[in-house]
């Protein structure tokens, strides 16, 4: 089952629960620690707006289950036009299961179903589940009620934005893990002459890192300047 599963659902190598600065979010980090692990609440709901961290729990989740030995999908729903519902079949004999995005599929009556059926051959199996999205099971426009219900059958967690001198340090863990130093000044440029969505911020990260090592540079706010055309 997994060979047949498309390519957008790879992990990403980064996206571990040690790159991930928890910020306000201790309790959803630890749920989500346990229950990849085996332990603790075997459903879990995360929801926040863009850049909160919600993709990234999930595929570390997948991460530290397979570290475990155990069995892991991670299935993004938001290019979900590209997908058939019938991506859900079979999946339930795995040890972690993974769904990001679903508020992409509220209101189509074929994945509602699908995911809902899904949900109960989970529950059968003993199976672990997380499911993440933008906003909360009650604010879903989730059309079948059964399924309304059964999302808010687990522990439900609010993803925080971080604050901007969170987002540095977010920053600047991510770029030690790769080895980079990122000063304090370097990162507050960067929050005041980008864009302040975490997501965009890394992927930012990314290009200076690349440019970099290719240069031999230090970050250096002429050097950032330089790289980013700013």
């Amino acid at each position: 089952m997994i060979d047949q599963l498309p390519l957008n659902i790879q992990l990403r190598d980064d996206a571990t629960f040690a790159s991930f600065y928890v910020g306000d979010n201790p309790e959803a980090l630890q749920a989500a620690t346990d229950l990849a692990q085996g332990i603790g609440e075997p459903f879990l709901y995360f929801w926040g707006q863009t850049g909160v961290g919600r993709t990234h729990l999930l595929q570390a989740a997948c991460h530290k289950a397979t570290e475990e030995g155990a069995s892991t999908v991670y299935i993004s729903l938001q290019a979900q036009k590209k997908l058939s519902s019938t991506i859900f079949q079979g999946i339930e004999d795995l040890s972690l299961i993974c769904i990001d995005d679903i508020d992409e599929i509220a209101g189509q009556a074929m994945w509602e179903e699908a995911l809902f059926h899904l949900f109960n051959r989970i529950r059968l199996q003993n199976g672990r589940l997380i499911i993440a999205a933008t906003v909360a099971p009650k604010d879903l426009k989730i059309h079948l009620p059964d399924l309304k219900s059964r999302l808010s059958w687990g522990i439900v967690y609010q993803l925080h934005r971080l604050r901007d001198e969170q987002k540095i340090q977010a920053l600047q863990l991510r770029a030690d893990r790769r080895g980079l130093d990122l000063p304090e000044a370097v990162g507050q440029f960067l929050l005041s002459r980008c864009s302040r969505n975490m997501s965009e911020l890394f992927s930012t990260l990314e290009k200076l890192d690349r440019a970099s090592l290719t240069e031999q540079r230090k970050l250096t706010i002429p050097f950032v300047k330089q790289v980013l055309e700013i």
